[in-house]
């Protein structure tokens, strides 16, 4: 029986959202649902298992994690990418990398949420008066009128913006690959990198994590932001200086942030921005949905199925 490994479950509902009857009988199932930890302990854990699930980059499988799983034959990542797998070094060992589909624009709802915790206290306000503390006492700002920075306007930042302006927000727009025409198709006004930080009251950041976009957003950029202006990351955190946006939060340069990913994940205990009384922290839950869950779990089902039966899998091909 062929040995299969779902990985940072965290929530425990892998087992739940998808039916794996379809292979129960060739496969014995088995859950993880708190983080691994380092390489050393990866690869201790996963001895053994010829299928492994990932859980997007929860668990990075890095060339030292692949060549220290001699049995791993298939290797699955919820979604059609996964940057923290060495594809070259699957290939290498010929180890079969596939994906699965995605529901809905979950991150665009909680990009959003994170918007209007910071402009009208919600959660701050909720705590409160459970608490049993006086009567109302903050002022919010309205999101209608202000200037909405979308940094990459893909497939995520387009939705972001549309949400916008429903709201009442005055898109605009940047991206290294982003073309004026493309940004009017959109209904979006093009800027340049240094206008968009200028003159966005949020920005919001939608682009893919890569060579060229870490530390795209560093202290010269956060520098030049208004000082009522709000940083939103639900992308990846390396794509922010993680030192500068520190310090811009601690000196009040900028007025806060809404962070979603991190360097380092899961955030350490002690890290500082949970010491920030300007900043809404979420543990990466962008992608994180009944929707999205429902609908990725099932194709792994069918990914570990096709496999077993030599049919074809989503594969994701070597760069």
């Amino acid at each position: 029986m062929v040995r299969a490994a779902i990985l940072d479950d965290y929530q425990n509902v892998a087992l739940k959202l998808a039916d794996w009857s379809p292979i129960a009988k060739d496969v014995e199932v088995k859950v993880f649902n708190a983080p691994l930890g380092g390489d050393d302990a990866v690869i201790k854990a996963l001895q053994g298992f010829a299928v492994v699930s990932m859980m997007r980059e929860r668990t990075p499988f890095n060339r030292k994690v692949i060549e220290g799983l001699p049995d791993l034959k298939l290797l699955i990542t919820t979604g059609a990418r996964n940057a923290s797998i060495d594809l070259k070094a699957c290939a290498k060992r010929g180890i079969t990398v596939c994906g699965t589909g995605g529901a809905g624009s979950p991150t665009a709802g909680l990009a959003f949420g994170l918007m209007m915790e910071l402009t009208r206290s919600i959660g701050f306000e909720n705590a409160r008066m459970k608490a049993g503390e006086p009567w109302q006492v903050t002022v919010g700002q309205d999101l209608e009128g202000l200037t909405l920075g979308v940094l990459g306007l893909g497939k995520l930042g387009q939705r972001v913006t549309t949400i916008g302006k429903a709201f009442g927000m005055k898109p605009i727009a940047w991206s290294q690959n982003l073309t004026p025409e493309k940004a009017k198709e959109g209904g979006t006004e093009y800027v340049s990198k240094e206008d968009l930080f200028k003159r966005a009251d949020i920005l919001s950041i939608h682009i893919v994590l890569s060579d060229r976009s870490r530390g795209l957003v560093g202290a010269k950029e956060l520098g030049s932001m208004k000082k009522t202006a709000f940083l939103i990351n639900t992308s990846r955190g390396p794509i922010v200086d993680e030192k500068a946006l520190i310090s811009a939060l601690q000196s009040k340069s900028i007025a806060g942030a809404g962070l979603d990913v991190f360097d380092i994940e899961p955030l350490p205990r002690d890290h500082a921005f949970r010491r920030l009384d300007n900043v809404v922290l979420t543990p990466h839950l962008g992608y994180v949905s009944e929707q999205n869950y429902r609908k990725m779990y099932p194709d792994i089902v069918e990914d570990i199925r096709a496999w077993l039966d030599g049919k074809p899998v989503r594969v994701i091909p070597p760069k």
